[in-house]
């Protein structure tokens, strides 16, 4: 059974590559809205809400990386078909699935660009203790308040917090306040994850690796943990920015990734 989930397509020309764009947990697909008018007019995109979130709320759980997977690629499959490559552009949880696609099937993708990227299957401590105070917040208190407390205390939304103008921290705090929440409360039992080292290594493609330089050290190190293993990575740092820099600098994120993608030429303009 099909496990699509919801997805808005912005059409270039039809011999345009596709670019498929995915969020990080809580958030939905505009945290692309920086993106969007930069490459649209030289790629077709695929902007794709997770199960519990934006459009697709009211998806039922589990949540775990295996499910959120099984979702991208049948969207993926309806929308674009499974041979023809693709551009998979994911922050956290969403560059998480990419790498988790892309260990299984490389040839479903013609590059792979990762923000903040969380490893698939493996814990990271500072998350996992962040998600365990929400689910108490949102249990005793109210999904308003786990919302409220994600972006008050989380530590990757402290650039916005600091610097609200300039990093849009309104909106943001907007887009969250939409979120289901139904992770936290609702959790299911997500079915196991194991992305091994050497299956991460065999994905033979074209990585952009960036992250903001005030990031959680979790992200940082998971960075440097792909930067060893996958052979065609190049590693960016985004000054100023702390756990979203295509939210909060969008220009520079979106100079270096249109720097990365015509670098590549031909091997990304696959016509579908």
């Amino acid at each position: 059974m099909s496990s699509a989930a919801h997805a808005t397509i912005s059409d270039a020309p039809a011999a345009a590559p596709w670019l498929v764009l995915v969020h990080g947990f809580s958030q939905d697909r505009r945290v692309f809205s920086g993106q969007i008018d930069a490459f649209r007019d030289r790629y077709r995109l695929l902007l794709i809400d997770l199960p519990a979130h934006g459009a697709s709320s009211a998806m039922v759980g589990p949540y775990g990386h295996g499910e959120f997977a099984d979702a991208v690629r049948d969207t993926i499959d309806a929308v674009i078909g499974s041979a023809t490559p693709c551009i998979f552009w994911g922050t956290h949880t969403g560059a998480a699935i990419a790498l988790l696609l892309a260990s299984h099937d490389t040839a479903r993708f013609s590059a792979l660009v990762l923000e903040g990227a969380v490893l698939p299957g493996r814990p990271m401590t500072s998350v996992a203790d962040t998600v365990t105070r929400m689910q108490r917040i949102a249990i005793e208190e109210g999904i308003g308040a786990a919302r409220r407390a994600w972006f008050d205390k989380s530590a990757w939304f402290a650039v916005m917090r600091e610097r609200p103008i300039e990093c849009r921290a309104e909106a943001h705090r907007e887009m969250i306040a939409d979120f289901s929440g139904r992770p936290w409360f609702e959790p299911g039992t997500p079915a196991p994850v194991d992305v091994s080292d050497a299956m991460l290594g065999a994905i033979d493609l074209p990585v952009l690796l960036y992250y903001g330089v005030h990031d959680v050290a979790d992200f940082i190190a998971a960075a440097d943990h792909l930067e060893q293993l996958l052979p065609r990575a190049e590693r960016r740092v985004i000054a100023n920015a702390g756990g979203f820099p295509g939210w909060e600098f969008p220009y520079r994120v979106n100079t270096l990734v249109a720097e990365f993608l015509d670098r590549l030429g031909p091997v990304v303009r696959t016509e579908g």
